[in-house]
C-alpha cells in the first residue's frame, strides 16, 4: 500500500516516526501484538487518534486482537521509506551544529549526517562526530547529490546560506535558526526555533491542563 500524503493529515504524517519508533522496540523485546490503549500510553497520544491515524492507510488491526506488531513495522517501514539512507549535509558547525554531529541519528540508520560545512578556519578541516568539516566556501562543489540539509547557522547568515543550499540542489532544509528562510515552491523547510517551542510549552503548562490537550 502506497502512502499519498495529499490524502493524510499533515498531523497525523508528523506522528508517524513516533509510532515506527515504538513499534520497533517492541519487535526489539519480541512483543508480537499491541493494543491501541499500549500504544497510547508509550507514545502519548489518545487512543482514537492512534485508530483515525491508523485508519487512514485501511484495516491494520483487528477488533479484540490489537495490532500485529510485525505487520504494523514493516508498513511504517517501507511507507517512511526506512529501508533507504537518506544522506544529509549540516551547515554550521558551533555548539548545537556539533551536537547533531556527535549524536548523528544513531538510533535511526536510514539518516546519516555525511558532511558538514563551517566557516570557522579552526574548524574547517577536522572531524567532529566523524564526519568532515568543509569550507563554507566549497558548499556547491562538495555537496554532490544530497538533497537534504540541517540549518545551524548564526540567523543573519541563514537566507543567503539557504540560497545557495537551494541553487546546490537541495529540496529539503532543517532550519535550526531563528530565520524564517524563503525558498522556491519546490523546496520544503521545517522550521525549528528551540526558544519558541520552549516558550510554547510554558504557556501551555499554565493555561492548557494535560486533559485538554488534542493531539
Amino acid at each position: 500500500m502506497d502512502l499519498e500524503p495529499t490524502k493524510i493529515p499533515q498531523a497525523t504524517a508528523k506522528r508517524l516516526p513516533l509510532y515506527y519508533r515504538f513499534l520497533n522496540n517492541l519487535h526489539s523485546q519480541g512483543k508480537m501484538r499491541v493494543s491501541s490503549k499500549e500504544l497510547s500510553d508509550a507514545v502519548k497520544v489518545d487512543s482514537a487518534t492512534i485508530r483515525r491515524d491508523f485508519s487512514y492507510f485501511g484495516a491494520l488491526g483487528k477488533k479484540g486482537y490489537g495490532y500485529n506488531v510485525e505487520y504494523l513495522l514493516s508498513f511504517f517501514r517501507k511507507t517512511l521509506d526506512q529501508d533507504e539512507t537518506t544522506d544529509v549535509a549540516l551547515i554550521g558547525v558551533g555548539n548545537l551544529g556539533t551536537a547533531f554531529l556527535n549524536y548523528n541519528f544513531t538510533k535511526n540508520n536510514n539518516t546519516k549526517i555525511k558532511i558538514a560545512f563551517d566557516a570557522s578556519e579552526e574548524r574547517v578541516g577536522t572531524e567532529v562526530g566523524g564526519v568532515k568539516v568543509e569550507h563554507i566556501d566549497d558548499l556547491e562543489e562538495k555537496m554532490g547529490d544530497l538533497t537534504v540539509a540541517i540549518l545551524t547557522v548564526p540567523a543573519n547568515a541563514a537566507q543567503g546560506i539557504a540560497d545557495r543550499l537551494v541553487k546546490a540542489g537541495v529540496s529539503g532544509i532543517l532550519n535550526f535558526t531563528p530565520a524564517r528562510i524563503s525558498v522556491p515552491h519546490h523546496v520544503r523547510v521545517h522550521h525549528i526555533d528551540l526558544a519558541i517551542e520552549l516558550q510554547a510549552l510554558v504557556y501551555f503548562l499554565k493555561h492548557y491542563p494535560l486533559e485538554d490537550e488534542e493531539f
